[in-house]
């Protein structure tokens, strides 16, 4: 029987297993669309921009990096910027447990894009309280696929017009 996973802030040392377990992921589970950057770009960007910061978690079983995330915050939201889980790790809880923690560090309102076409990011996401509340034509991602953006509120305020988002935190 597998120990539970851990999850702890990635260090640079994480950077090319993290770059593995995205690659994987986006090629296997998100095939539709395609890699804006070559591996070699995307090796780099996680190791120079993603890693140093401080914002990505990674999911760790048994000394291995089976999941990460990436998460920011600007004047609008917070963001769950990237979420992966290696596709031998898909459907073992290991993507709930990173939106657990996001929720958990982030707190409320959290927003991500996914693309239209990621149906099982769509009903991943959907069955953890995110609502989509706009969508794209592609022209504002550099892989030109449909996305929606989705959010996540600690209350249900979508159909209120106004809510003190203060008691989310």
């Amino acid at each position: 029987m597998l120990t539970p996973p851990t999850f702890r802030t990635a260090t640079q040392a994480d950077a090319e297993a993290v770059a593995h377990v995205y690659l994987a992921s986006r090629k296997e589970l998100v095939s539709f669309a395609p890699l804006a950057h070559s591996d070699e770009d995307v090796h780099r960007w996680i190791r120079e921009s993603l890693i140093p910061t401080g914002q990505v978690t990674v999911a760790q079983q048994e000394g291995k990096i089976i999941g990460m995330m990436a998460l920011s915050t600007d004047e609008t939201a917070n963001w769950l910027d990237h979420l992966y889980v290696h596709p031998q790790w898909v459907g073992r809880g290991i993507g709930t447990k990173l939106v657990e923690r996001a929720k958990a560090l982030l707190g409320s309102p959290i927003r991500l894009y996914t693309f239209q076409a990621n149906l099982g990011a769509i009903r991943f996401y959907e069955r953890h309280g995110f609502k989509a509340i706009a969508y794209g034509d592609g022209s504002g991602n550099e892989e030109n696929c449909p996305d929606v953006l989705y959010e996540w509120r600690r209350f249900n305020c979508y159909l209120l017009q106004k809510c003190d988002l203060s008691l989310n935190r």
